[in-house]
């Protein structure tokens, strides 16, 4: 693709060789002739400057001193997705049924889906357009899925939540006869379980990200466009809300609510029924507003420097 038409399905505006032809993008400090490289901030431009890719994608205000070939963009991160979308098509993600899929009755799956090998789909299981489930996915029965949402290698949604009950000095499993719904636009790392409700609903809001070996439990209502980081675990019936970032190898308790945009740091544990309010940045265990963690912390550092 050459650089003027790149610039013009980005945004974005070029300087330099406009007819130069671009094939891939790749990292700055591998990037050849023919290839896109990204420029952040800091370090980066001072690596570009010795860098052979034909041509650099920039912020605007990026002073461009050796005269190179340049799209500017307002949101070069942001930019520097989109050309990798138009550069990389994903030729893995033909759109079709592997024959080696298993298909339950009554599903329906919609146009332009790619389903892997491997894959399982149980009764009455709805998938929207243009969805993507990579080799080994299983959807137990009775799952809703929406448009454009990409699941990866051993992802499960549906299995039975973590429900029992003690009686006559023993455990009965409570039956889970609920569902699993999934917004638009959400993508689902490897190896990730998604139980269903013991009543009533399991929700996934759109455009939530979330990372590989993530558990959300029973009757988890996760809102829009949060995203979590790797080894995370909901416990049943937590509740996140929109825009909320949660770290890797955070634990949540039952009934616990994460309020919009808030923030949870990497390895936090958050208690039973406790709530983050929105905005608030919180870390460690239990978790507790960064500031106070950071000066427990310092506390801790120097008590330990004492002995």
């Amino acid at each position: 693709m050459k650089v003027r038409e790149l610039a013009g399905r980005l945004s974005a505006e070029w300087e330099g060789d406009g007819e130069h032809e671009i094939r891939r993008v790749a990292a700055l400090e591998d990037a050849g002739p023919d290839e896109l490289a990204f420029v952040s901030r800091g370090r980066a431009e001072k690596q570009a400057e010795a860098s052979a890719a034909g041509c650099l994608l920039v912020s605007g205000n990026y002073s461009n001193l050796f005269a190179r070939t340049v799209i500017r963009a307002r949101d070069p991160r942001g930019a520097a997705a989109k050309a990798i979308s138009l550069l990389h098509p994903d030729t893995n993600a033909r759109a079709g049924v592997h024959p080696t899929a298993v298909i339950g009755a009554d599903v329906h799956v919609g146009d332009g889906c790619s389903v892997g090998p491997g894959c399982t789909i149980g009764d009455r299981v709805t998938i929207g357009d243009g969805c993507v489930l990579h080799p080994r996915v299983t959807i137990y029965h009775d799952v809703r899925i929406g448009d454009r949402v990409i699941l990866h290698s051993g992802c499960v949604i549906g299995a039975d939540g973590f429900g029992f009950v003690f009686t006559d000095g023993r455990y009965e499993k409570f039956p889970q006869v609920g569902r699993v719904e999934i917004g638009d636009n959400v993508e689902i790392g490897a190896n990730s379980c998604i139980d269903r409700a013991a009543l009533g609903v399991t929700s996934i809001g759109e455009g939530t990200k979330l990372d590989n070996l993530v558990h959300v439990g029973h009757n988890c209502r996760i809102g829009k466009h949060v995203v979590v980081a790797a080894q995370t675990g909901f416990s049943g019936g937590v509740v996140v809300e929109d825009y909320a970032v949660i770290g890797g190898q955070v634990g949540v308790g039952d009934k616990a609510r994460i309020e919009s945009r808030a923030v949870v740091g990497s390895g936090s544990g958050i208690l039973t029924s406790k709530i983050v309010h929105g905005g608030q940045v919180v870390w460690g265990t239990p978790a507790r507003p960064l500031k106070e963690y950071l000066q427990q912390l310092a506390v801790l550092s120097r008590l330990a420097k004492k002995k």
